[in-house]
């Protein structure tokens, strides 16, 4: 099989583990940072070019697209999409998953466990708002936040008013959530492929840190889900129709709870916790879901087949 990797950097722990695990299985594989991909966007001849070259007999892609280029990366993966080509996440889950708001709703709408969540766009409603969520300690997040950026625990009413205001004073959008005390600055990241719960870590955050990314200084380990947590992960990347997946619970009183959906979850972390081969995993459920490229048989002058 020839599989194109969209990412914008060949020497990432993610990108260079997809690529060595494709080559170790005989696949064909291509790193592509998909910013500098152009489209020819026809009815019949709808091409994805290259480096002055159009990507051609490509039978599945891998999207790795960064929060910062989703409108781009998503337009590739679609244009891809459009010429047949297998995606592991498609350009709409990629979209719906990135937008934090939509997903949590979309989820809420589903039945499945979520922290106590508050949205509103006018500073003149930050008392009700507050209250919606049960007041302080709470947690305040930019909807377009990632790796833990934009993040604040506010542990008093006048700090979540303080902050809510200095956000909405700098026109950026947020949401106000519940803090889930007996979570205890710990998160599980599960990896999720197909309908399957393929690896699950523990992540601890850094002393006197509540949040558990391992970009702020947080630790991992190999854990045990429950039955519920992993049904959980499982409808959470359904809801949102991503086939790969990373689903980041935290462990409530009142069961798990789904904080984000990730549709380009890092593999280095997951992969040194658990000593598991997710990336072998991923490319594994792309070679069984795709359909190989047959080309087409050339013919000569003459019109005869060779």
């Amino acid at each position: 099989m020839k599989i194109a990797i969209l990412s914008r950097d060949a020497t990432l722990y993610s990108t260079r583990r997809l690529k060595q695990a494709g080559e170790e299985r005989g696949h064909e594989v291509q790193v592509i940072d998909h910013l500098r991909c152009y489209m020819n966007i026809t009815s019949h001849q709808p091409k994805v070019m290259y480096q002055s070259q159009p990507l051609i007999d490509i039978d599945a892609v891998i999207p790795r697209i960064g929060a910062s280029n989703t409108f781009y990366g998503t337009a590739v993966v679609r244009q891809f999409e459009i010429m047949g080509v297998f995606t592991a996440n498609t350009s709409m889950a990629i979209s719906r998953s990135r937008d934090k708001l939509r997903s949590l709703q979309i989820m809420a709408r589903r039945g499945i466990g979520l922290p106590v969540t508050g949205f509103a766009h006018s500073t003149k409603d930050i008392d009700g708002l507050v209250d919606i969520v049960g007041g302080a300690p709470l947690v305040i997040k930019l909807l377009e936040g990632t790796q833990g950026i934009g993040v604040v625990l506010a542990e008093t009413q006048q700090a979540a008013k303080s902050v809510i205001e200095a956000f909405r004073g700098l026109d950026a959008n947020i949401l106000v959530q519940e803090f889930i005390k007996e979570a205890g600055g710990m998160d599980i990241r599960c990896f999720v492929i197909g309908d399957k719960v393929v690896a699950a870590m523990k992540r601890q955050g850094a002393p006197g840190e509540f949040r558990s990314n391992l970009h702020r200084g947080g630790s991992a380990s190999r854990v045990r889900l429950t039955p519920e947590e992993r049904s959980t992960a499982i409808r959470a990347a359904k809801a949102m129709g991503l086939r790969v997946a990373g689903v980041d619970l935290l462990r409530s009183n009142h069961g798990p709870v789904v904080m984000e959906v990730n549709s380009s979850p890092g593999l280095e972390g997951i992969e040194k916790a658990t000593d598991i081969d997710v990336a072998g995993k991923i490319i594994d459920f792309v070679a069984k879901h795709s359909a190989p490229h047959v080309p087409k048989k050339d013919k000569d002058r003459d019109g005869i087949k060779y």
